[in-house]
């Protein structure tokens, strides 16, 4: 059975030095972890590559849906762990959630995994 990671509010950007700029401490090595676990999904990955084209005022829930071609509630279990992980924000609009990229935070995470500089 594998092991369940403790919950952690990974919701801000990550910030530390770059992965290879020394060993990491056990919680810094969990807060990147997590935020990868979110992301680790090809679905998650595409959904955020939608939302980062995307010029306007986010994206509804149900046109994701019809994009990555999956239901609306699967849609929004996806939506929901890259929430978790600070890298969409929602709007709710009525009966319908638009859904935002932030760049800030995939950004932060870039940086950490990048070999020559830090986020902070």
């Amino acid at each position: 059975m594998p092991k369940t990671l403790p919950m952690v509010d990974i919701s801000a950007p990550i910030c530390c030095a770059p992965v290879s700029a020394a060993p990491l401490d056990d919680d810094t090595a969990l807060q990147i972890a997590l935020r990868l676990k979110a992301l680790a999904d090809p679905v998650r990955i595409k959904l955020i590559s939608i939302l980062l084209a995307d010029t306007g005022d986010g994206i509804c829930t149900c046109d994701l849906a019809t994009a990555v071609g999956l239901t609306e509630a699967t849609t929004s279990h996806h939506l929901g762990q890259l929430r978790k992980a600070g890298m969409v924000t929602p709007d709710r609009r009525g009966m319908n959630v638009y859904y935002r990229a932030q760049p800030d935070s995939l950004e932060a995470l870039r940086n950490v995994l990048s070999a020559t500089t830090g986020c902070c």
